[in-house]
């Protein structure tokens, strides 16, 4: 009888890394997909409406999935271990407490609000729910995925991240539990509005968290650093997309239909290209945002527009919240790679983002037009059509409603479907705005020339020895240096001096 062998075939299952990795970026993607529900965001200021606990375990579920993310994708230790003991339990609590939280719906008063709630719901319930429990199923599984991979044990640094992600993930509009806007006078002092002390402190909060950030990070090695700007990064795009739950609830500052979603805006675009710039390293993106949207988020903070055009609520409302805080960061996400040595930005790189930005307001000015002129063209199921007041007007990066107090006459216009769009002011608002970005360039190498000055350290120099003969040039640079005066560098020298300090450090850090 003969003897038969037998092999038996193993199947390598995937690392407890990759599928975190896996998980995490499925977690990451229905979440983006479910902020285009209204409930989304609709319960956290209406926390006694739809239950505290099951409120805080939402909020908490955004505080774990931003910790996953850097957990995942940029090897967060202290991320991992708080999330795989932060987040199964309002995994849990969500699960069981939702109540009412699918049914959340707009009821339409209007005509105008019919035709609004035809475009703004259109994401079926079934599917709703679906990636709800799914999204749920996701993060319980990049917790076990942790645990597979470092165990039970826990660095106390965890509570920190804990604690930071709580923040990061905050719903801006949870302070609007404590007051009802509608209540609250139009020319109350409470109103966000130009040139207020609300107004002031916007911009020292601008300036506090873009020093507060460089102080915090400078003494820190090259790849600590860039693990905080990749948890910014993270942090903003997570707010980001709030709005787009807001907008179909309450609404953003003046806008309410999920046309405002797309991101043609010249900061919200900058959002994805700065988070981008810091997560892939990439230079030409890193380019565009310092260029563009580093100068473009500081111009609007120090002119939000004229205030008829803007409807921000009081200081502490949701949409005055989520811009400060999209546009802080965005602009500290701009500056601080160079402030901290990772790049260094000169004029010759000006020709791709001066390019990417005329591409970017020829689209914003064609999208405009389109949306204004098709909702020109709806109406409801009984023929009643949207009056001019009630036309969609989206103002992609500013190239339907000028935000200057002067008016640009239309005497040179070009139809696009039902809208006009005026040629001159389009033109007009990119020079103005190139204009701007060099200004900012401007005071980006002023303010590198005055550091330079400051940080600049006397040099002692040589002493020949005693009885030495020195040419009659070497004693003029002695005597006028023992005078205090600085010595004069050759032009040569100067240049190679200049380029050895505009060369980004390369020796790569480790923790």
């Amino acid at each position: 009888m003969e003897n038969v062998k037998t092999t038996a075939r193993t199947i390598a299952l995937p690392s407890p890394d990759l599928l975190l990795k896996i998980f995490a970026g499925i977690s990451a993607g229905i979440a983006l997909i479910l902020t285009f529900t209204i409930s989304d965001y609709y319960i956290f200021n209406r926390m006694d409406e739809y239950g505290v606990i099951f409120c805080l375990s939402q909020w908490i579920k955004k505080a774990g999935l931003v910790m996953i993310v850097l957990a995942a994708y940029f090897d967060c230790r202290s991320c991992a271990d708080g999330a795989k003991y932060l987040l199964p339990l309002p995994i849990i609590l969500s699960c069981l407490l939702y109540g009412d939280y699918f049914a959340i719906t707009k009821i339409a008063d209007t005509p105008a609000q019919e035709i609004y709630n035809s475009i703004n719901l259109f994401f079926p319930l079934w599917l709703n729910m679906t990636l709800y429990f799914l999204q749920n199923v996701t993060l319980g599984l990049c917790c076990a995925a942790i645990v597979m991979r470092d165990g039970l044990r826990a660095d106390r640094r965890a509570l920190t991240a804990c604690g930071l992600g709580m923040l990061a993930a905050m719903p801006l509009n949870v302070f609007e539990n404590f007051f009802d806007i509608d209540e609250i006078p139009a020319d109350s002092f409470l109103r966000f509005k130009n040139f207020t002390i609300w107004h002031l402190i916007a911009l020292l909060a601008l300036a506090g968290i873009t020093i507060g950030l460089y102080y915090f990070l400078r003494n820190k090695k090259e790849e600590q650093q860039h693990k905080y700007l990749a948890a910014i990064a993270v942090s903003l795009l997570l707010q980001y997309h709030s709005k787009d739950s807001m907008l179909l609830g309450d609404g953003y500052n003046v806008y309410n239909t999920v046309f405002a979603c797309i991101p043609l805006f010249i900061c919200n675009i900058g959002v994805y290209v700065a988070s981008l710039s810091v997560m892939l390293r990439k230079k030409v993106l890193y380019a565009i945002s310092f260029f563009i949207h580093a100068a473009g988020a500081l111009t609007v903070f120090v002119y939000f527009g004229k205030d008829e055009m803007s409807n921000y609520g009081i200081f502490c409302s949701y949409s005055i919240l989520f811009f400060c805080f999209t546009h802080c960061f965005l602009f500290a996400l701009c500056v601080l790679p160079s402030a901290l040595g990772h790049y260094k930005f000169t004029i010759r790189q000006c020709i791709t983002p001066l390019i990417y930005y005329f591409i970017v307001i020829v689209t914003a000015s064609v999208a405009s037009a389109l949306v204004t002129s098709a909702s020109m063209e709806w109406h409801t199921a009984d023929g009643v059509y949207l009056q001019p007041d009630e036309w969609l007007m989206p103002n992609y990066a500013f190239t339907q409603i000028n935000p200057l107090p002067f008016e640009v006459p239309p005497v040179l216009t070009v139809k696009i479907w039902n809208y006009e769009v005026n040629l001159l002011y389009v033109l007009g608002l990119y020079a103005v705005y190139v204009g701007l970005f060099f200004a900012f360039y401007g005071f980006y190498k002023a303010f590198l020339a005055i550091r330079k000055k400051v940080l600049a350290k006397p040099t002692a120099s040589p002493v020949p020895a005693y009885g030495a003969a020195l040419p009659d040039a070497e004693i003029a640079a002695a005597d006028e240096l023992n005078d205090g005066q600085p010595q004069d560098i050759p032009d040569g020298q100067a240049e190679q001096t200049e380029a050895a300090e505009d060369e980004p450090t390369t020796e790569k850090q480790g923790d």
